[in-house]
């Protein structure tokens, strides 16, 4: 469990990396919020959590199985990241924040769809984005792919 990383992941840099070529700027992790959000964009006063769907058990999903192994200690570690998930988002809520969460499987299947229900959250008058300036879905994985390497190499 020590090499499962909580920052910088893969889903999280797909979105990152989205983001940042729509023109939107914004911080990462800030510590004084609750749960510290992996995406903060202040202007808009929105938070964006990414979640793993096994870690987070995102209902439904094929990838929210639970270990064959010490199924009890599985069982309540799933439960208390379900119940703190859902304590930061509350607490953030009561500070004025939006919270908008977006799933690790949904990203996968297609990041433009997710980078398009974010975008409508943020700012539901702006215009639609123009697809044709961002890369296809593989394109996309590919280079999260490659920044996920160029990190661990510089660890």
């Amino acid at each position: 469990m020590g090499r499962i990383r909580s920052g910088n992941t893969k889903p999280e840099l797909v979105l990152r990396s989205l983001l940042h070529r729509c023109g939107y700027r914004f911080s990462l992790r800030r510590q004084d919020l609750p749960g510290k959000p992996d995406i903060v964009l202040r202007k808009y006063r929105t938070v964006i959590l990414v979640h793993g769907c096994f870690w987070h058990r995102h209902a439904g999903c094929k990838q929210a199985t639970v270990p064959q192994t010490r199924r009890e200690f599985w069982q309540e570690k799933f439960a208390r990241n379900m119940a703190r998930d859902q304590r930061n988002e509350a607490e953030l809520a009561e500070l004025g924040w939006r919270v908008v969460v977006v799933w690790e499987c949904e990203l996968r299947q297609d990041p433009l769809a997710v980078l398009e229900r974010v975008l409508a959250q943020l700012d539901p008058q702006a215009e639609p984005t123009n697809y044709a300036d961002l890369p296809n879905r593989r394109e996309v994985w590919r280079v999260a792919e490659q920044k996920l390497r160029y990190r661990l190499d510089r660890e």
